[in-house]
């Protein structure tokens, strides 16, 4: 395949997945064992759930390895399991794309908190990220997505551990932001523009924001993104903000309605459009069947 950079200068308008929490939910996976315990026990659904979302349209699968740095999979006592865990999801991924679809290894926050607001110092933080991508140098993977990112220092760390042990490989890196009367920042005070000079200043790629809002906060979000750099956007939106019917979790944005809104990402010019939390293949399917649009009238 076309490496994902080339594509993208070339004007193309990417789309990534959707959720994988959802997925694994629906199933019958007990997330709370950690998501990640699945790769271990039964990889074949990382394989089902990759197929679902490669048949809906989508140019970038994420690996089921947003948990898998060793310090996160401690939480589940799993880090002892941290090599077979990373390779697993990679290659159910790949067993199943081929070369139709591009492999992001998707790595999201330790779950500590950097010193002095936690425990934990920057030394511990980037160790335990460069560790998950030493354990995946070697199965060729197209992308690395750090994401749901909150603490800029953290972030950057990702990135410059991604860039030391997978300097080849395309860094995309997205953080989550809040709407406040003053703009929108992360929940540790971090505006946009300062995320996207950070970020590129680390060796990202592609920048961008993921979860936390819905597709039309996504959107304000994309814009002040593009007056702030000129590197490619990712934008993942929830399927809405989650709420509790029946006693369960509902996101009540549908794919059409997502897609419909999210045209005006691809008007903008954001480059990879996906889906985060509440998101489906059904989702994925709009947004293809929306940017196949969009580009014929490009």
């Amino acid at each position: 395949m076309e490496p994902v950079l080339d594509r993208i200068k070339k004007g193309a308008i990417l789309v990534a997945d959707g959720a994988m929490g959802t997925l694994l939910m629906a199933r019958g996976v007990d997330i709370k064992r950690g998501p990640e315990a699945v790769n271990l026990s039964e990889p074949s659904i990382l394989e089902q759930i990759a197929f679902e979302y490669l048949e809906a349209g989508a140019d970038i699968i994420h690996t089921n390895t947003f948990g898998a740095s060793p310090l996160k999979l401690a939480m589940y006592h799993l880090e002892e399991n941290s090599r077979m865990i990373n390779q697993n999801a990679v290659r159910a991924v790949k067993k199943t794309v081929g070369n139709r679809a591009y492999v992001s290894v998707s790595c999201g926050p330790s779950g500590r908190l950097l010193k002095p607001f936690g425990d934990t110092g920057p030394e511990e933080i980037y160790n335990s990220f460069e560790k998950q991508f030493a354990f995946i140098s070697g199965e060729g993977v197209d992308l690395i997505c750090i994401e749901t990112m909150t603490d800029l220092t953290e972030a950057v760390l990702a990135v410059k551990a991604a860039k030391a042990v997978m300097s080849p490989v395309p860094v995309m890196a997205t953080m989550t932001f809040d709407e406040t009367p003053r703009g929108f920042f992360t929940i540790m005070g971090v505006s946009i523009p300062r995320a996207a000079g950070e970020l590129e200043k680390a060796g990202a790629s592609i920048i961008g924001s993921n979860c936390g809002n819905g597709i039309e906060k996504m959107i304000k979000i994309a814009r002040e993104f593009k007056n702030c750099t000129l590197l490619p956007l990712l934008i993942q939106p929830n399927a809405g903000l989650p709420e509790i019917t029946d006693g369960k979790l509902v996101y009540k944005e549908t794919p059409e309605f997502m897609a419909e809104k999210a045209t005006e990402l691809a008007e903008m010019g954001v480059e990879v459009i996906g889906g985060c939390c509440g998101t489906t293949p059904d989702h994925i399917r709009a947004i293809r069947k929306m940017v196949d649009s969009c580009m014929k009238k490009l």
